[in-house]
């Protein structure tokens, strides 16, 4: 099959938690190769001034729709918003996500906050493609891309549930690439610490100057989740690229 949009050129992308960090690094790198980002996220006026700041620089549109991806209806009503006013929706990312209790033991971990957890970045996926695989279907190259962590491959003390629902993030990308083989590609990323208002706040840091490990810039993350959606990777299906500067590689032999 020949490629429709080279480099992402005319195609129409979704992205959930596009208000800041990996999902607004997305829309930026999506709009730059020439896509129509959709920008989805629970902070409506965040998504909106990442959406105007896109506008102000390029010709082309960029919808900002206030979304919960844990709750249906608001997912049901953004998707099919997206849909009247593109017409199209070629490639969806998941970027939407918490962390949750970060530091505490799991016998310390409240029920409320385990779910909490669990919908944002499990439940909120399930519901992005579960409302939006009827027009990756109906693409010539759909795709979806979920952002999971290094954390669904490795762990860290005192981060159950962010670990157990990265899991689950790529189990369902695997699962569901499976299920839509032949229509829809379906992969996940697993980036290491990425500097995001996110891991800021959960390390305690005003920035990662001169922090003693490597951290991305949500750019980066961008440039592997966006190629993972282009039509250069149309042989790659359930695949969780794990990009976390080689660690998980390494043994623990001393040698």
């Amino acid at each position: 099959m020949t490629s429709t949009f080279p480099d992402l050129d005319g195609a129409v992308v979704l992205i959930t938690g596009a208000a800041s960090g990996i999902g607004a690094a997305v829309a930026r790198r999506a709009a730059a190769r020439g896509a129509t980002p959709v920008l989805l996220d629970r902070d409506g006026a965040g998504a909106q001034e990442q959406a105007q700041a896109l506008r102000a620089g390029r010709a082309g549109p960029a919808p900002a729709i206030t979304a919960d991806v844990a709750d249906e209806a608001s997912m049901r009503s953004a998707v099919a918003s997206a849909l009247q006013r593109l017409g199209r929706i070629d490639a969806v990312v998941t970027c939407a996500g918490v962390s949750g209790p970060v530091g505490s033991r799991l016998e310390q971990v409240s029920l409320a906050d385990w779910q909490r957890v669990f919908a944002a970045n499990a439940t909120g996926a399930y519901l992005t493609l579960k409302h939006t695989l009827g027009a990756l279907r109906r693409s010539p190259h759909g795709a979806a891309v979920l952002v999971a962590s290094d954390s669904a491959l490795v762990a860290a003390p005192g981060m159950v549930p962010y670990c157990a629902s990265k899991a689950a993030v790529v189990q369902l990308a695997r699962a569901l690439s499976v299920e839509t083989a032949g229509e829809v590609r379906v992969n996940a990323v697993c980036p290491s610490v990425v500097d995001t208002p996110m891991s800021r706040g959960d390390l305690d840091r005003g920035d990662f100057s001169g922090a003693d490990f490597p951290v991305h810039r949500p750019e980066d993350i961008a440039e592997h989740v966006l190629f993972l959606a282009s039509p250069a990777a149309a042989g790659i299906h359930g695949a969780a690229l794990a990009a976390d500067f080689g660690y998980s590689a390494r043994s623990a032999f001393p040698a």
